[in-house]
């Protein structure tokens, strides 16, 4: 067979940048003599402001570790940057590709890119094809109650999902054979996104995800179920970058974690299988990203100075400010954390839900619209939560998760020197050493706070 005589195929990489059971890999490869593994880097994506430094330094390293693991089986990335229809048209023309690959996902603006993609691949006659490989178990809509489109309650999607038999993996191919064709250098995180990135951030690419995901399940996930809200333990997975871009395959992670076996490893698999319910949700609905699920009539104060404060992790309560100074530092926070800061900002300050929402999607190396944004829904109670109202008190989440003080001490230095629990009190300690220690009074009471959001949310003033 001449090399003119060779099919192609293009295998679009988008959330899934990794060669271990890679559904659309696999299928480009199963569909064609040479395969293009092509990633556009997305101006719309950047231009709607979803790029931002951490994320984009993560995705560098990603795309550098891709290009790796397809050069070591004899291929290569194809890097182009634009927009991703014209671009993906373009590189078919280029190379008389006859189909297209890629993971379907959720979002309002990945269900519009798929839309006109397809249409303008039908028009030369060349075929999309969508894999469902994003999500864990099913994709969404695929298992749904009998009275709507999706489930509106986690649990009941939980037992469900878990009756679902999870697939083998794929295994990951021996020969990636690549056509000629051109492609720009791969970007750096400083190409991608303008601004510095956190001080300290995690490697990412495939083979960073594996080492780590083999290290979480060779002994900590066992103990997962006992410790993953020790906020000073650390002891969760901080897998969800990898989870995000796709560099690990959330199907193997399951199946591993689940030969594990153990209450700990249930309980990880549980907190994976949030990521389908999420997206299932968002599919059905996909207004939900920037909308109330579930509208409460909510009134949001304006708070400008007590919003700078909590993004700064200046809020005078230590719990909330070390969580916010994490996130600062790292692009990552400890999901109790999450709750804490999400609850005060939504909740006590009664401030809307967006605004924490872009704050985390402008830091967070895992910031997913999925996740993000209905988790920030379930906190505000405007979301897929049986307790809309309830309201999580940071002083009560200090005295079970950070008994001691050390994950306060850890993250906010000027009180490092306070021994004890005293540490989530400071407002308690002589003035003369308060003013020394230079840590702000607390931005408001949380008792009031607490009442004012209950009188709102029952009808009454704010």
């Amino acid at each position: 067979m001449s090399i003119s005589d060779m099919s192609v195929a293009i295998c679009l990489f988008t959330a899934d940048l990794r060669v271990h059971d890679n559904p659309v890999l696999r299928a480009a490869l199963d569909a064609a003599d040479q395969v293009v593994p092509l990633f556009v880097v997305d101006d719309g994506v950047r231009d709607a402001g979803f790029v931002v430094p951490n994320r984009a330094a993560f995705l560098a390293d990603c795309l550098a570790d891709l290009d790796g693991a397809l050069r070591r089986r004899g291929g290569r990335l194809v890097v182009r940057r634009g927009d991703v229809v014209a671009e993906v048209a373009r590189v078919a023309e280029e190379t008389g590709a006859g189909s297209v690959h890629l993971a379907r996902d959720v979002s309002a603006y990945a269900q519009r890119r798929e839309a006109r993609l397809g249409r303008v691949l039908e028009s030369s006659r060349r075929r999309l094809c969508v894999h469902d490989s994003v999500t864990v178990v099913v994709p969404p809509g695929a298992i749904t109650p009998a009275s709507r489109g999706h489930f509106a309650v986690f649990t009941p999607y939980f037992r469900k999902w878990s009756d679902v038999p999870v697939r083998e993996p794929l295994a990951d191919p021996d020969k990636v054979p690549v056509p000629a064709v051109r492609s720009e250098r791969l970007p750096s995180g400083a190409d991608l996104a303008d601004g510095a990135p956190s001080p300290v951030l995690p490697r990412g690419g495939e083979d960073e995800g594996r080492r780590r995901a083999a290290a979480w399940l060779d002994g900590p996930v066992t103990r997962y179920a006992d410790r993953h809200d020790d906020l000073a333990g650390d002891a969760t997975s901080r897998l969800s970058p990898y989870l995000h871009f796709g560099c690990l395959s959330a199907v193997e992670l399951v199946r591993r974690a689940t030969a594990v076996g153990g209450p700990g490893a249930t309980a990880f698999v549980r907190q994976v299988a949030w990521r389908d319910f999420n997206r299932q949700l968002l599919a059905d609905h996909p207004e939900v990203a920037h909308e109330d699920y579930r509208p409460r009539g909510d009134r949001w104060r304006t708070e400008e100075a007590a919003v700078a404060a909590w993004r700064r992790g200046r809020t005078g309560y230590p719990l909330v400010d070390a969580a916010m100074r994490q996130l600062a530092e790292q692009g990552w926070m400890h999901n109790r954390g999450r709750l804490i800061t999400a609850s005060f900002l939504a909740k006590i300050m009664y401030v809307d839900w967006r605004v924490g929402a872009r704050h985390f999607l402008d830091l967070l190396v895992d910031g997913d619209v999925a996740n993000n944004q209905l988790n920030w829904q379930w906190v505000a109670g405007t979301g897929a939560s049986t307790r809309p109202n309830q309201v999580i008190d940071p002083l009560v989440q200090a005295r079970r998760f950070d008994r001691r003080g050390d994950y306060v001490r850890r993250w906010v230095p000027e009180l490092a020197e306070i021994e004890g629990a005293a540490v989530h009190r400071p407002w308690l300690l002589p003035a003369e050493v308060r003013r020394r220690l230079d840590y702000p009074d607390p931005v408001i009471d949380l008792d009031e706070g607490r009442e004012r959001f209950h009188r709102a949310r029952s009808g009454g003033e704010r």
